[in-house]
């Protein structure tokens, strides 16, 4: 292919989320041409979702693909499978049951559609466009209101035989320990490592420590960002929240290092705006819980890509996928 034919190649990624869905046209580059969104949750059938999108894209397409040609579309989505195309079960959209999201979109589009979780799109927007480029083997780790992940093993997403492989975030990382929200499973990565699961830590740290800064601020303020600026500020309270929880966090890549030997384990999401507050005491317990042959191999890096954008990207990213 020549380098004048990879230029005028784009494609759609589209990131759906139970609230929003953000799409955008994307180059070889990863650039992103030209962007929007919709409202995901107004729509009560799939069909009329799809119009929508198409209606909003539409002019996108129509003021670039004069000079490009569009190869196809790339959806991230909850609950996505990436064999059969379809959105199974989500809990948080509006669209029950098995949904057969991808045949939909080629009909009304017409060009191929591929799609996966949301977690998996961002491993591979990262191995195209960010800090893993020319990595073979690597973990994403999504750490936001849930804890998602990818994993990369010989340049290529496993995704198991039924499309659902790398649900890292719900691997128990202490047996019998606190109850998942959602799940109401014991002791999960998602539990504690996640932005909801440290505002259930500070909750609880604050209450043993009246003196904290974290108890100026009323139950509803209490998140992964205040605790944050209560540590920056030197709250020995808020700097422990982070402490156990990149222990927590350490203790699980620890595991999943030892299962697939990767070169780094990159984190992304809002909670990695903690740093080093978070970033070392993980790092810390994750050698610490390695065996010999492991240690020092692994690299434990923050994401490259946008937070604003890295949805687009790596969704994008699924349509180029080798």
């Amino acid at each position: 292919m020549s380098l004048l034919d990879l230029s005028k190649q784009v494609a759609l990624g589209i990131d759906i989320g139970g609230t929003n869905t953000k799409f955008g046209l994307v180059n070889h580059r990863g650039e992103i041409l030209d962007k929007g969104s919709i409202k995901t949750d107004v729509y009560e059938k799939v069909e009329d979702f799809i119009t929508a999108l198409y209606d909003n894209i539409k002019p996108l397409l129509d003021k670039h693909m004069e000079s490009k040609r569009l190869d196809g579309i790339g959806v991230g989505a909850p609950n996505a499978n990436y064999f059969r195309g379809t959105i199974e079960q989500a809990p948080n959209l509006r669209w029950k049951g098995v949904v057969p999201f991808a045949e939909l979109m080629k009909n009304k589009f017409g060009v191929p559609c591929k799609m996966t979780n949301d977690a998996n799109a961002a491993a591979l927007g990262e191995m195209m466009f960010g800090a893993a480029r020319g990595m073979k083997d690597f973990i994403m780790i999504t750490l936001g209101t849930g804890v998602g992940s990818g994993i990369i093993a010989g340049g290529k997403l496993i995704y198991g035989h039924d499309g659902f492989a790398g649900e890292l975030g719900h691997t128990i990382v202490k047996p019998g320990g606190r109850k998942h929200w959602s799940t109401g499973s014991e002791g999960s990565l998602e539990s504690y490592a996640s932005a909801t699961g440290i505002a259930i830590t500070a909750k609880k740290f604050r209450a043993e420590f009246p003196d904290s800064m974290l108890n100026q601020y009323p139950e509803e303020a209490i998140n992964s960002k205040t605790v944050h600026e209560c540590a920056k500020k030197g709250d020995p309270t808020a700097i422990e929240v982070f402490r156990y929880t990149g222990q927590k966090l350490g203790e699980a890549l620890a595991n999943f290092v030892m299962f697939s030997s990767p070169e780094a384990i990159l984190l992304f999401g809002g909670v990695i705006k903690a740093g080093d507050f978070l970033l070392k005491p993980t790092k810390l317990h994750m050698e610490r819980n390695l065996l010999p042959i492991f240690r020092g191999k692994v690299k434990l890096v923050f994401s490259e890509l946008d937070e604003a954008d890295a949805a687009i990207l790596g969704a994008s990213a699924l349509v180029w996928e080798n």
